[in-house]
């Protein structure tokens, strides 16, 4: 849940302005002044004390409209990337009329298009004051400074105003989105699973010999035991433990193709957002798991962590994952990571790449990976290709552009059929069924006994 952090503002001496009604009611008398001193040279003064007697109607109005005695600036002091959150801000008038109440926010363009956001006031209904409420929706992760705010209220006619700024030292915090792990679907199916609930051992699919039973029509033929069938002329199969304690490592490519927006975020978020719901199971089902950040050179690497308790502490170092748009370093990041790896693990690769020569290093390094560990390559659909793809060829320029995507599409088919003749699992799918998928893969394979 968000955090919220006030900020109470005494205001200074309030400055006077004119409001915009007031400009477009000048600029509408100086057609007027210039008929009259074209028609009555001598009658030229009444301009002037038009202008002297409007000028005064403005700042009449400004002081009808009265003082603001205090305001209050809403902020939420953490919240999930994508996710929307509130915004606020409260006023309360000394004595006078007024209308046409409105704050503006400057803050990090992270919270915002162009690092602004702007409210209508209303008057609260059961409290004296004014409050307007908006929602931003953060684009990116980290941290959003909010550095100042104005306040504007206008006379009854509408022809003068006040307006106060005040700086303000908040800022909101910027996470990873964790909406899929609270998700109802994954709630209750962890509360039905088996995996890390009860300390028991359970007998099934695994490497570790539990027991001997007899064979049944319906088992596998591959957990039959040979010898001990021929010592007692009937067929026993073998029951295993089921395998705990596997490794597991999230490796995140924070390079430019990452950096790119799919469906409005960038594709290293709906990487993050997916790695830790998968996390969240792993951790459930009693296994290790880590993450691992890399462009250029490696950004960071966390420590195993094996207890579902310890989860904030995957959320915190996900969240410190940079963008940066450069071309990743797979052959350092890859060699940096299997020196760090004691045991065979799990090695989960979020990445993308736009071209197959981009993605030369990438399978190069990947061959070398996949020797020692098991590697499943998880990459997010470009929605955008399969569009120009199905466009409907209206026009020339329609056409080329279908082609040029049809191209792509065909070379990032090719390298994903590389991938997978040398030995990786590889996942690809729309943004929002990674999380889905990687958790039914992540159960594939450990029952499989691949990672041991």
């Amino acid at each position: 849940m968000a955090r919220f952090a006030l900020s109470r503002v005494n205001l200074p001496p309030l400055p006077l302005v004119p409001t915009e009604r007031a400009a477009w009611v000048f600029a509408g008398l100086a057609p007027v002044a210039l008929v009259i001193a074209a028609a009555s040279p001598g009658a030229w003064v009444i301009a002037p004390l038009a202008g002297a007697m409007l000028l005064a109607l403005v700042i009449a109005d400004a002081l009808l409209a009265g003082r603001c005695a205090v305001w209050d600036v809403e902020t939420p002091g953490d919240v999930e990337v994508g996710q929307p959150a509130p915004i606020a801000v409260t006023a309360r008038f000394t004595s006078g009329r007024r209308k046409g109440v409105a704050a503006a926010v400057a803050c990090d363009a992270r919270l915002a298009p162009g690092g602004r956001i702007t409210t209508d006031l209303a008057p609260l209904p059961d409290a004296p004051g004014w409050r307007g409420e908006t929602t931003v929706t953060p684009t990116r992760r980290g941290i959003a400074p909010v550095t100042r705010a104005w306040l504007r209220w206008e006379g009854p006619l509408g022809l003068g105003a006040r307006q106060v700024s005040h700086p303000l030292e908040q800022s909101v915090r910027i996470w990873p989105d964790l909406a899929p792990v609270r998700s109802p679907e994954l709630q209750t199916f962890l509360r039905n699973a088996q995996l890390g609930l009860i300390n028991r051992r359970i007998r099934g699919e695994g490497t570790q010999f539990e027991a001997l039973s007899e064979y049944e029509p319906g088992m596998d033929r591959r957990r039959i035991d040979w010898k001990a069938s021929a010592r007692h002329t009937r067929l026993f199969a073998r029951e295993n433990e089921s395998e705990r304690n596997n490794q597991i490592v999230f490796a995140f490519d924070c390079g430019q193709a990452m950096c790119e927006p799919v469906d409005g975020l960038p594709r290293i978020d709906r990487a993050v957002s997916a790695a830790l719901t998968c996390a969240y199971v792993v951790l459930k089902g009693g296994d290790k798991c880590a993450l691992f950040g890399f462009a250029q050179a490696p950004q960071i690497m966390t420590p195993f962590i094996g207890d579902a308790r310890a989860f904030h502490r995957l959320q915190s170092a996900a969240a410190g994952l940079d963008y940066q748009a450069v071309e990743p370093n797979f052959t350092l990041a890859l060699a940096t990571l299997t020196s760090k790896l004691k045991r065979r693990s799990l090695v989960v690769l979020f990445s993308d790449f736009t071209d197959p020569t981009s993605a030369e290093l990438m399978v190069e390094s990947l061959g070398r990976l996949v020797d020692k560990h098991l590697v499943l390559f998880v990459t997010i659909a470009d929605s955008e290709i399969e569009r120009l793809i199905a466009a409907h060829p209206g026009d020339i320029a329609t056409l080329a552009r279908s082609v040029t995507a049809d191209t792509l599409a065909q070379q990032r088919k090719l390298v994903l059929q590389r991938l997978r003749r040398m030995g990786i699992d590889v996942i690809e799918a729309p943004w929002d069924a990674i999380g889905p998928r990687l958790i039914d893969r992540y159960f594939a394979i450990r029952t499989s006994e691949a990672i041991g």
